[in-house]
């Protein structure tokens, strides 16, 4: 079986629609995948629907946007969790908000030195989707001010810029605590993807453990080959599951789907310690 446990949909910053997505994963020659874009379920009916149509199975996720004390981005993927969760929504809700906001300001100083507007940038959300970053990088792109959204992100859009305003995003030790109480499965995604910008040291991954860490996404394009080392020691000494994913955002990036898999036995490990939802077959 060739499984691929993350890929984005435009729910958030994708370019397919969720249905899309599975279709691409079936073209890819997949067995299984999971959606999750970030802070966001709202894809998973209609990737359901398209996965029992095309005979895939489909794995409901969601990629849960974190930020330690020290301001270090961490990427939280939750897989079949209860997506009615209260806590988890209440959460999920606050960092949405909060990026909406964030865009604004982003696009308010942007627009001092490029020709862009709201308007450029709404022009890129689709329907329900909450505004980040990849949208503004989108306008950007099609603006002429940059090539694609790479170059974006590593000039204009970049954490060091001054048009760069941070945005609330949950302790990942509460995220893992939210995620177990919502009856999913928490795994830290990408961790020592250092070109994305910092990583986190030991105290992060101990507390995130202590809290209910179930897994580390090891193979991943943006882990190099020595982190994935250290990630294979650590799942060892911990207990923890390994998984391999693409990270999949359609157009939006070089990824593709089943460029990274995860093996049968741990997506099965993961449906036997899920009690939020179940996959879709």
């Amino acid at each position: 079986m060739r499984i691929d446990l993350h890929a984005h949909s435009n729910v958030s910053d994708g370019t397919e629609t969720p249905a899309g997505v599975i279709i691409s994963a079936v073209s890819a020659g997949l067995d299984a995948v999971a959606l999750t874009d970030h802070d966001s379920t709202d894809g998973w009916e209609s990737a359901a629907a398209a996965a029992r149509e095309h005979g895939i199975a489909f794995v409901p996720g969601m990629e849960i946007s974190c930020r330690t004390e020290q301001g270090i981005s961490v990427h939280l993927l939750s897989y079949l969790h209860d997506p009615a969760h209260a806590g988890l929504l209440e959460e999920i809700t606050k960092s949405k908000d909060a990026r909406l906001t964030r865009a604004e300001h982003m696009v308010t100083l942007l627009s001092e030195d490029y020709p862009l507007t709201w308007d450029d940038v709404i022009h890129h959300v689709a329907p329900g989707a909450t505004v980040g970053r990849p949208h503004i990088a989108d306008a950007l792109v099609a603006a002429g001010v940059v090539a694609d959204r790479t170059e974006a992100f590593t000039s204009i859009l970049t954490s060091h810029s001054r048009y760069f305003v941070q945005h609330y995003a949950p302790n990942p030790a509460v995220a893992v605590e939210l995620v177990r109480a919502a009856g999913g499965v928490p795994v830290f995604a990408h961790p020592v993807a250092s070109s994305r910008g910092r990583i986190v040291g030991e105290k992060t991954y101990q507390d995130m453990i202590d809290a209910g860490l179930l897994g580390l996404e090891v193979e991943h394009r943006d882990n190099p080959e020595e982190g994935r080392t250290f990630l294979r020691g650590l799942a060892a000494e911990h207990g923890l599951l390994m998984t391999g994913s693409s990270d999949y955002h359609g157009a939006g990036k070089p990824n593709l789907l089943g460029e990274n898999t995860t093996s049968p036995a741990v997506l099965s490990r993961i449906e036997e310690l899920a009690t939020g939802s179940t996959v879709i077959r």
